[in-house]
């Protein structure tokens, strides 16, 4: 038996949901897949999935052999990889997940530059505003602006994300500017629906402090606030990375420079050192080349 080809049926079926659609996508015919899984539940030595007219579901130990076939077929391809290609020249995909701000701030420009130098290397970023389970959904890398990360995953320090108060030109027409942070909270800010919803936090002469703060416009993504911000809705505190453009085009005017919203750091996050791709290696270096610890959209804020 084909062990390696029996591990593969296994995974497309799961993956598509039936051995009819397994065949086709690997140009196999039925009797042939219910064969491979059959060979492979014989070595074993335990049914791995349920199989009925309507639907395929997965025994314990299909659950518990899912995820090492995946491992074992990665490992396949990174070792076919070794030895067709220069250590220089990695190849594969790569899934990234990103919240929508970075990814469309920062990342898609990088990503993009990436693919240029790596021509085989393929990308999917997943735009997500929550935290994702690298292992069960099958994120190789994670991008992830936190001071509290798992300690089970591996995380390597990218760059530092700072945040600005700012808001529109149009807004501060009709609103008094705020001189001190206390005056935020007669403004209408808006807010982020998970981080700072009612409190935000800053660093004034050395001293935290906390303000009290609330609004109309609340959003679980940043890239909706800066929307709402230059639209003139309020005030709002928005990561340099994302506000900084447009505090130098003029669309958003920066308040209170001299009191600085709590800082937090930016990492690239992956969940093992063992068997790592070329890719991911060189992705994870081509990141901390690109994001340094003084980033240039914090240059002349």
């Amino acid at each position: 038996m084909d062990r390696l080809q029996a591990m593969r049926v296994f995974v497309t079926v799961v993956d598509l949901g039936s051995q009819s659609a397994a065949a086709d996508h690997l140009d196999l015919s039925r009797p042939v897949v219910s064969r491979y899984l059959a060979e492979l539940e014989d070595w074993v030595g335990a049914r791995l999935m349920h199989r009925t007219t309507r639907k395929l579901s997965l025994t314990a130990a299909g659950t518990e052999i899912l995820p090492r076939c995946r491992q074992m077929l990665d490992l396949s391809t990174d070792m076919q990889a070794a030895v067709s290609e220069p250590d220089d020249a990695p190849r594969g995909l790569l899934r990234i997940s990103v919240s929508t701000s970075f990814g469309q701030a920062q990342l898609a420009d990088a990503m993009a530059a990436y693919v240029k130098r790596y021509p085989g290397v393929s990308i999917d970023m997943q735009m997500l505003d929550r935290t994702v389970n690298l292992v069960d959904e099958r994120i190789d890398l994670a991008i992830r602006t936190s001071n509290d990360l798992d300690p089970n995953l591996i995380a390597r320090r990218l760059t530092v994300c700072r945040s600005v108060i700012c808001a529109s030109p149009a807004y501060l027409r009709e609103h008094p500017t705020p001189q001190r942070v206390e005056d935020l909270s007669l403004h209408n800010c808006l807010t982020h629906s998970y981080f700072g919803k009612s409190l935000w936090h800053f660093d004034q002469n050395g001293e935290p402090v906390s303000v009290p703060v609330q609004g109309n416009i609340s959003a679980n993504e940043a890239s909706t606030l800066l929307r709402a911000t230059i639209a003139g809705a309020g005030v709002a505190m928005l990561p340099s990375y994302q506000a900084g453009v447009h505090i130098h085009s003029g669309e958003l005017i920066r308040l209170l420079p001299q009191a600085e919203p709590r800082q937090m750091n930016i990492y690239a996050v992956y969940a093992s050192r063992k068997h790592m791709p070329a890719a991911l290696r060189s992705m994870l270096d081509f990141l901390v080349i690109r994001f340094p610890e003084e980033p240039g959209w914090d240059i002349g804020l």
